[in-house]
């Protein structure tokens, strides 16, 4: 039993490394002065937080819950906002729109609204015909009210939150409730074993740090990945193009403007701009690829965008941050006894938000799944690499998508249209979509993204699926549930109407009185 798991050693911190330590001591307890399980952070003190805003799945909520805050701290400390989804404009061509809502068509569990829509409703978009989701985001509304009980809902959400905060406010609940050790040092040197496992880290200020479970949250770098273990990148350019973003923060016009209950994600001519509403300012971002566009040319167009926000005048005074980036994915995550999370393992880009899933889905997996001892950590690393490649793939996958259904006609958006930059799976995906609309029988178990999102994706960049050539002996029986489904969906959006407060409303009643705490 000499090579029993009971030190994890965390390097690295901002939103994937406390993310990580906070699931992973959620999961197995702490005890002060305890040498059976013991969690240390490896934080340098000389390197910021990079958060531009961030998006999350409804993920979060369970998360969040099971870890132990409260959605209301949560909220007020992390100048958080509710979304419910992201609302796509000129992604088609130019003054078309559509929306993914994170709620489900309405009875998705037993019907597939999709084929009577397409022969019934194609003149009404989809995703506001079987869903009463996109209503309430046109409204700015929040997805549920303040006697609500904190995690509950009327529609599904997740949020949009300021990465450096959310990095502060889990620091602070890891060290003070969760009982996790933070160290502020800069790694130095790795200390190895014979067999090539990381026996300890070195550090300037807390010297010599050892453990038998290191995770590499060190961003891109991947310090522990990359650095020392030389785990190569899969690249992903030849797929995903955008590999750069400009980022700034604005202020609200006003102080009651509203606050957007999704993410917007605007068409541009070589890549797309992000638009996240927080409850104290809004964060924009221009991601596009350098191959087909210049700085001075992204920078100009989310000059001209921002100018809508603040006036020409602020605008034009407006700083940007560059970011730059690999698009691509480690050829493994897990070698040996380093796993790494986040940035580490990878980053493709922001559409669809799903930096911070991954990293609720890698933390989850480790802290449910931790090895025993060394002796089956490499059963369960094996494991992990085939699961979040699959993930990956996934994404990917599905990302492209969203580029490979448009119509416009520049050359950063033929060049996504062209097939050779399209995954094969997905191209046998879209063949078969052609015929057979995606539903459950579509779906695996472990999928990261459910059939409901191709669908709002697909019919939402006005894709068509062929009539089956067969009637099947129940239509009537099923064409008359469907219409039921829709017309019950007509007065779902009128009681959701009257029920709901616009999302400035029902914060600010967080920020005074706090959600029943369920």
């Amino acid at each position: 039993m000499g090579d029993k798991i009971t030190r994890i050693i965390v390097i690295g911190g901002g939103t994937a490394g406390w993310l990580t330590a906070a699931i992973i001591a959620s999961e197995h307890r702490i005890e002060p002065g305890s040498q059976t399980f013991q969690l240390t952070l490896v934080e340098s003190p000389d390197i910021p937080t990079i958060g531009v805003g961030e998006g999350t799945w409804p993920s979060m909520r369970t998360t969040l819950q099971k870890i132990g805050v409260s959605e209301t701290d949560f909220l007020k400390e992390c100048s958080a906002s509710f979304k419910q989804g992201t609302f796509f404009k000129h992604w088609l061509h130019d003054g078309h729109t559509y929306s993914h809502p994170f709620t489900v068509p309405h009875g998705y569990a037993d019907v597939n609204l999709a084929p009577y829509w397409q022969k019934h409703y194609r003149d009404h978009s989809f995703d506001v015909t079987v869903s009463s989701q996109p209503a309430v985001l046109d409204d700015y509304l929040a997805p549920k009210q303040i006697t609500t009980p904190e995690y509950a809902f009327l529609v599904n959400y997740g949020y949009h939150l300021d990465a450096g905060k959310f990095a502060e406010f889990l620091q602070k609940h890891c060290t003070e409730v969760l009982g996790v050790s933070h160290v502020k040092a800069n790694m130095t040197k790795i200390d190895s074993t014979e067999s090539g496992d990381i026996k300890a880290v070195l550090t300037d200020r807390a010297g010599k740090i050892s453990g038998d479970l290191f995770i590499d949250c060190s961003g891109s770098r991947s310090l522990l990945l990359a650095e020392h273990y030389k785990v190569p990148l899969t690249p992903l350019n030849d797929i995903l193009f955008n590999d750069t973003a400009l980022a700034v923060q604005v202020p609200y016009m006003q102080p009651d403007a509203a606050i957007e209950s999704c993410t917007l994600s605007t068409a541009q001519p070589a890549g797309w701009i992000w638009d996240i509403g927080l409850s104290t300012r809004r964060g924009i971002g221009h991601v596009y690829s350098s191959a087909h566009q210049s700085e001075d040319e992204a920078a100009a167009l989310l000059t001209n965008y921002t100018k809508t926000a603040l006036g020409a005048d602020a605008a034009n005074s407006v700083s940007y941050r560059k970011l730059s980036f690999n698009p691509g994915h480690r050829t493994k995550f897990w070698h040996r006894n380093c796993v790494a999370v986040g940035m580490s393992s990878g980053f493709i880009e922001p559409l669809e938000a799903s930096a911070l899933v991954m990293v609720e889905l890698s933390a989850t997996m480790i802290a449910e799944q931790l090895p025993a001892n060394r002796s089956v950590m490499d059963l369960v690393a094996k494991r992990f690499n085939e699961k979040f490649l699959h993930r990956w793939n996934r994404i990917t996958e599905f990302l492209k998508l969203h580029y490979l259904l448009s119509k416009r006609d520049q050359p950063y958006w033929r060049d996504n249209r062209d097939e050779t930059s399209v995954p094969p799976s997905l191209l046998e995906a879209m063949k078969l979509w052609r015929y057979q609309s995606p539903w459950h029988h579509s779906a695996q178990l472990d999928d990261l993204f459910p059939s409901a999102s191709y669908q709002y994706i697909l019919y939402g960049m006005d894709f068509m699926t062929e009539p089956r050539p067969t009637v099947p002996f129940n239509q009537e029986q099923l064409d008359g549930v469907a219409e039921r489904l829709i017309t019950e969906n007509v007065e779902r959006i009128r009681t959701l109407k009257t029920a709901l407060p616009t999302n400035r409303e029902l914060l600010n009643k967080v920020a005074h009185y706090g959600f029943h705490q369920g």
